[in-house]
């Protein structure tokens, strides 16, 4: 097993784009390799032992390797962009793209998350013990399809446009979601605990389930009896008919 744990020096304010600090990337590497690698800062690149403090534990495979942010990382952006395996364990708030494009492993964190939590992952677990900003399991403004496997865990709430062009894999929220969880949806499965308004708008495919209320529900949704999953029997929606959608939405 291969432990890198990670502190800042000092809070920055300026973004450090840490696209490269991911498990893949530090697997089988000595504490000086993983400190001479570079990070964005502003518009160039720096060693990332300028902005932390590291140290490592043992070597291994990116199976086996482990990194821990120790502390506020809420102005670090891209941390565990297209890991394949390993995990990340961030003790703090993180900032913008955490797990983009994710492809396996596992990220914990353990505070809140800016926005684009895992946009466009295609495999691979985040579980969110805070809040989340918004576009979670999105994808970016122009792409077609967002989150396409994998699954993200939200123990809070989130904001809107969650799920947005969605095509595959799974989001579970505990709380309440903002305007538009699911716009564009086309795969996947939502899960939502608590409270949502406007869901589902446009939505071509996929499963949509929210347990809490429900605001602004569109008409081009079809009501077609109910739906029992895991005991609790739900009300189901199919559409959105404006978009000849064949996605299932259930409200309790």
């Amino acid at each position: 097993m291969q432990i890198v744990k990670l502190s800042l020096k000092k809070a920055n304010k300026i973004p450090i784009e840490a696209d490269n600090v991911n498990p893949d990337n530090f697997a089988g590497k000595t504490e000086g390799e993983i400190k001479a690698i570079p990070v964005w800062y502003g518009n160039g690149q720096c060693p990332l032992e300028d902005f932390f403090n590291v140290k490592v534990e043992g070597s291994d495979s990116a199976e086996n390797t482990k990194i821990v942010f120790e502390g506020d990382v809420s102005r670090v952006k891209r941390i565990g962009q297209s890991m394949s395996a390993g995990e990340i364990e961030i003790n703090g708030n993180v900032d913008m793209h955490c797990g983009f494009g994710m492809k396996g492993g596992k990220i914990v964190i353990n505070g809140d998350a800016d926005s684009w939590l895992g946009c466009e992952m295609t495999g691979g677990e985040i579980v969110l013990n805070g809040n989340a900003s918004y576009y979670v399991g999105s994808g970016y403004r122009g792409e077609s399809c967002g989150m396409r496997g994998g699954k993200i865990t939200v123990n809070g709430n989130t904001r809107d446009y969650l799920g947005e062009h969605m095509c595959g894999g799974e989001i579970l929220v505990k709380g309440n979601v903002g305007l538009l969880p699911a716009i564009s949806n086309n795969g996947g499965k939502i899960v939502i605990e608590g409270n949502a308004t406007m869901p589902a708008i446009e939505m071509k495919n996929g499963t949509v389930i929210i347990k809490g209320e429900v605001s602004d529900l569109l008409p081009s949704y079809k009501e077609e009896g109910t739906e029992e999953v895991e005991g609790i029997t739900y009300r189901k929606f199919m559409g959105d008919v404006n978009v000849g959608g064949k996605g299932v939405l259930l409200i309790k």
